[in-house]
């Protein structure tokens, strides 16, 4: 996709957080775009809850995490810090799911009628109806992907299933380009099902897409969510 403009993992968080947020508003307006419609999700996955300090000290407010358990720990070791957002972006598991919105922002991998069930309010359910919680239908942009999302031809039946019930807002689609396929090719795929999720509900116009080495493209094919990890973040930490 040619240079994000990012900078090796071993300089400072400051100055990897500063050129991803130069290359965003660069993209941004290559596209036409204003780089304030843009969010950009930190996903600090497997990295210690004290890195996400120093995000926040460097005024970052929306965290992407992929694991429910890892995410619940950070969240309720973080829970001092004002206006922090959690944003869960991987596949969550059913039983799960009512734990995750007690933490979570936004869910951005609702993918299946059952976890849609899940997470909705049932009559009477005063805990879910007093919270409201972001959702964006997780598309599968190829057959053969095994990273979660509903297929195309289903997207209109989910949708259907968030607006039926209560507790989930919902906001737009998500997905991740499939291995060795152009970027760029597969997010115009997802801003067409965007747009047919919009005639659903015209409100449900976010496209979370985009990850650290292909957000560029994102970019250009409408996405207003970009979940970028290693560019910012760094290598992971060694583990065992």
């Amino acid at each position: 996709m040619g240079s994000t403009g990012t900078v090796p993992s071993e300089h400072g968080l400051a100055d990897r957080l500063a050129a991803v947020s130069a290359s965003v508003a660069e993209a941004a307006a290559s596209a036409g775009r204003d780089a304030s419609e843009i969010t950009t999700i930190v996903v600090t996955k497997f990295h210690p809850a004290s890195l996400v300090r120093e995000l926040y000290a460097l005024g970052v407010r929306d965290m992407g995490e992929n694991r429910h358990q890892e995410a619940r720990a950070k969240a309720a070791e973080l829970d001092d810090l004002p206006d922090l957002r959690w944003h869960f972006v991987g596949q969550l598991q059913s039983n799960k799911a009512r734990q995750a919105r007690r933490y979570a922002h936004a869910i951005h991998s609702l993918d299946r009628l059952s976890l849609v069930d899940a997470l909705a309010a049932a009559p009477g359910d005063d805990d879910v109806q007093a919270s409201i919680v972001d959702g964006f239908v997780q598309v599968a942009l190829s057959e053969s992907d095994t990273r979660g999302g509903v297929q195309p031809d289903a997207v209109e039946a989910l949708v259907e299933r968030v607006l039926a019930g209560d507790g989930i807002r919902l906001r737009g689609v998500m997905a991740v380009a499939p291995l060795g396929e152009e970027p760029r090719a597969a997010f115009a795929r997802l801003r067409a099902i965007s747009e047919r999720v919009r005639a659903i509900d015209p409100g449900a116009d976010r496209i979370s897409a985009g990850m650290s080495g292909d957000f560029t493209a994102a970019l250009k094919e409408g996405a207003t969510h970009l979940r970028i990890g290693t560019a910012i973040t760094g290598n992971r930490p060694a583990t065992g």
